[in-house]
């Protein structure tokens, strides 16, 4: 395992403040050891949380021409045909990814390709479900295309998601698994496939970025 770019300045602040609650803790507090002790674990969970959070597992990742391969890990949410208005500006189908704050919250290349179009929308914070979140929050959308189809990627901002990460513009190669972004605490990501895609995945399946394969073109 290591830890993520995005990451390096939280953790330096948690462990600051992990230290200073630790040297607080023991000048003012060991005497009230019913206090002193739910500080001390409290603070070291926040410290060992935000590490974790910005974690990046090895993983053995899925790979293939024909394969879609999951972009983010979290909790499969929306399965549904919906009208795409920003791209593609027809019917497609929608694939929804729900990262908690406990996923990996690393956003991977599902197909390699060229980016054809990548915008960022500043917006709300509604949480990830609402209905409206895909077009009021904070957004990106980025589309990677090859010879066998063009997929739409949406990061969506949420409640407690306030900083969304992009690492792409439009005419980069991509290859598949490689990163195009992070979302920092917590969201989703929205696939766009073309109709009639066969979707390997379900409703509240649980998925892993780079791993699970979602469909087959």
């Amino acid at each position: 395992m290591r830890l993520h770019r995005e990451g390096y300045l939280y953790i330096i602040i948690a462990t600051i403040l992990f230290l200073v609650v630790g040297y607080l803790g023991y000048a003012y507090l060991m005497s009230i050891p019913w206090l002193y002790w739910p500080v001390m674990i409290a603070a070291f969970l926040l410290w060992f949380w935000v590490i974790w959070f910005f974690r990046i597992p090895l993983r053995t990742f899925s790979m293939g021409e024909s394969k879609v391969i999951a972009p983010a890990d979290g909790k499969v949410v929306v399965i549904e045909e919906t009208y795409e208005p920003e791209y593609f500006k027809d019917n497609r189908l929608q694939v929804s990814i729900f990262m908690s704050p406990l996923n990996v919250h690393v956003n991977r290349n599902p197909i390699s390709g060229i980016v054809r179009y990548m915008k960022y929308h500043p917006g709300k914070y509604l949480v990830a479900w609402h209905p409206k979140s895909s077009t009021e929050n904070e957004r990106t959308t980025v589309v990677i295309g090859n010879d066998r189809t063009e997929l739409l990627m949406r990061q969506v901002a949420g409640a407690l998601a306030r900083r969304i990460c992009y690492y792409v513009k439009e005419g980069d190669a991509v290859q598949q698994n490689s990163e195009f972004g992070f979302i920092k605490f917590g969201s989703r990501v929205d696939i766009y496939f073309p109709l009639g895609t066969k979707v390997d995945v379900k409703i509240g399946q649980i998925v892993q970025g780079g791993v699970t394969v979602v469909a087959h073109l």
